[in-house]
């Protein structure tokens, strides 16, 4: 399903922010904070830890970055880049010193 192929349109969501590549790794980026126990639950809950998830969302983003190499404005590199570069730091910052 493509995006023009979903059965309603962005603007039935006030609020959302637009589909775009950098909103898409910026979701993923925050995903992995969450579970690395950096953000907190955006329902609400308590701060949780859940290494092997945000391993795991890291690793996807680090393959995303090679798959998309020279397909991406500049802009959308950099902020792979600065996302997966941070987001390795925190793991090994969570985890005592292991890389993911």
């Amino acid at each position: 399903m493509t995006t023009s192929d979903a059965p309603d349109s962005q603007d039935d969501f006030p609020g959302l922010p637009p589909i775009d590549f950098s909103g898409m790794i910026i979701s993923f980026g925050t995903s992995a904070l969450i579970n690395l126990g950096a953000m907190p639950d955006p329902e609400g809950g308590p701060l949780r830890q859940d290494l092997a998830a945000a391993k795991q969302t890291i690793d996807m983003l680090a393959m995303l970055k090679d798959k998309t190499k020279g397909n991406l404005t500049h802009e959308e590199e950099q902020l792979l880049n600065k996302l997966v570069l941070d987001l390795r730091l925190a793991f090994v910052n969570a985890t005592g010193g292991k890389a993911p």
